[in-house]
């Protein structure tokens, strides 16, 4: 007879708030979640903020720098000492309790890092926000998450101070940046111990709540534990990014956006290197200026800005930049191997999710194809599926299916049992994967334009349009047409010097008919001055979509 397995502990929740927990969606919507790789496995008590930042004095990085601005540069025991004293005022003197959540609201600074390391270390569930967001956009999050404390910019507080007086669920305001002001955060946290036990989480504990960009509309909230996000960290940074302590990360997503708060907080910090947060706002210009002035070595940011940055980056050099991330939206292919020329550094393409995390299809280097967004991340299995779930032949059209060690599990909402299926998470794209396992991503998959009984797929046409010398940007759609039920529709900016004019219009179809196949080319071409995004830079083509 077998010896027995010895039964694995209990996790002990942390959270005596329970709103979250209470919230979720039925555990049989849930998605499937695997651990089998050896890094994946992790004790069932688990503060992810302990991990990366308490434990940086064992890993040898107490001294090293981690958080940079062009005022001051805190090493990872500075950073400890800063948020032990947060969490102090939090928890003493504002009685906040595992499991309450915290309002942040915060362009990219130290002060808004230094917020959500603390909110979190202390077993309560951050709700970063985005800073462009109004007193309407707030007070929707305001109602669902239900904060009583929130943490803000001092240069952002109008529009919270709006939000709060018809949402007075949200009690008290903190503000940071604001250091001759007595009532900032600092001050009030300066005569803090520098010594604050981080709060015994368990893995499934809740770490964020993150809110959906909302490229599509009404916003979702996310759930994410501290399992999920030390789970992040351990699959594509590990085994794609490879970033080292020597790094120096810089990057325009903002850290209310997992993007950026992966790339630019939680990933620097499990590899031991060091995030620089800008104190005006980036513009391409600028944005390369800082790159050289401070030898940044990682960047994050949206194609369109790789785009803009490429002359800039050609006329100064960047000679210590080493990897260029890009994700939020398809890079065209064009926009890649400007990239390339300007810099001779090939972009590192990823696509994830809100609802996953992070990035779960990547490649760098030499892994590169071109075209291709890359290979699935090891600890993650992603498949293309017909509409009945079985997966489709490699080379044809088909939804994409996750599933990993991160997955969708939404808070009070009904669109649960849209985005998991049968264990499996379908993020809503479209792609072909090919017989080497490599994914091309073809459109959102309710973005697919079916022009007379053949499929189109919009960043296709957009890549082709961008690799003529008058167009800026662009986006394609499909609108209806009698005769072929669909057609394709491009929406075009143009660069300065070129005539939006009828031969424009045919000049820019000619292009894309010598480009790819002729049926995919624009039979509709708008010019605007410029397209809706949102503010992490995805295309809003749902407001292309209205007239």
């Amino acid at each position: 007879m077998s010896k027995p397995e010895p039964a694995v502990p209990a996790a002990t929740s942390a959270q005596v708030d329970r709103f979250v927990h209470e919230r979720l969606a039925p555990r049989e919507q849930w998605p499937l979640t695997r651990y089998e790789l050896p890094e994946l496995q992790f004790p069932p008590q688990l503060n992810l903020v302990e991990v990366l930042l308490d434990q940086a004095d064992t890993r040898g990085f107490a001294n090293r720098p981690l958080l940079r601005s062009p005022r001051v540069t805190f090493s990872y025991a500075e950073v400890r000492e800063r948020v032990s004293r947060i969490s102090h005022y939090l928890t003493e003197d504002l009685g906040l309790v595992p499991g309450n959540r915290v309002l942040l609201r915060g362009g990219n600074s130290i002060g808004m890092a230094l917020a959500w390391l603390a909110v979190v270390r202390s077993g309560l569930v951050a709700v970063a926000t985005m800073p462009l967001l109004r007193a309407r956009e707030l007070g929707a999050i305001i109602d669902k998450a239900q904060p009583t404390v929130a943490i803000c910019d001092a240069s952002l507080l109008a529009e919270l101070v709006s939000a709060q007086s018809a949402h007075p669920v949200l009690q008290t305001l903190l503000r940071f940046n604001a250091a001759d002001d007595p009532s900032d955060l600092g001050v009030l946290c300066a005569g803090k111990s520098a010594d604050f036990p981080p709060c015994p989480t368990s893995a499934d504990d809740v770490a964020l709540l993150a809110f959906t960009s909302g490229t599509t509309g009404a916003p979702k909230a996310v759930v994410h534990t501290h399992r999920d996000v030390l789970a992040a960290c351990e699959t594509w940074p590990r085994h794609v990014l490879r970033a080292t302590p020597e790094d120096i990360v810089v990057g325009s997503p903002p850290l209310a956006f997992t993007f950026g708060l992966g790339g630019l907080l939680i990933f620097p910090l499990w590899a031991g290197a060091s995030v620089y947060y800008p104190d005006v706002p980036y513009t391409p210009e600028v944005m390369v200026r800082l790159m050289r002035e401070v030898r940044a070595t990682i960047c994050y940011t949206a194609p369109t800005f790789y785009r803009q940055m490429a002359p800039f980056a050609q006329a100064t050099g960047l000679p210590d930049l080493r990897i260029c991330v890009s994700a939020g939206e398809a890079l065209p292919d064009a926009t890649r191997q400007l990239w390339k020329a300007a810099t001779d550094v090939e972009m590192t393409d990823g696509i994830g999710a809100t609802e996953m995390f992070h990035i779960f299809i990547s490649s760098q280097g030499d892994e590169v194809r071109p075209g291709a967004i890359g290979k699935v991340v090891p600890g993650y299995t992603a498949r293309v599926v017909d509409d009945s779930g079985r997966e489709a032949p490699r080379g044809t059209l088909g939804k994409l299916a996750v599933i990993g060690p991160t997955g969708c599990v939404y808070m009070d909402d009904a669109r649960q049992t849209r985005y998991v299926r049968d264990g499996w998470n379908y993020p809503g794209d479209a792609f072909i994967q090919d017989a080497d396992g490599y994914f091309f991503y073809q459109a959102r998959d309710d973005d697919m334009i079916i022009t007379a009984g053949y499929n189109v797929g919009g960043p296709e046409v957009e890549d082709a349009l961008m690799r003529h010398e008058a167009v800026a940007e662009c986006a394609v759609i499909g609108v209806p047409d009698e005769a072929r039920g669909m057609v394709v529709k491009a929406f075009c900016v143009l660069k300065p010097g070129f005539a939006a004019d009828a031969d424009m219009v045919k000049t820019l179809q000619d292009h894309v008919k010598s480009t790819i196949a002729p049926f995919k080319y624009p039979r509709q071409i708008e010019f605007r001055d410029s397209l809706p995004r949102t503010e992490t830079g995805k295309l809003q083509r749902f407001k292309l979509r209205t007239p």
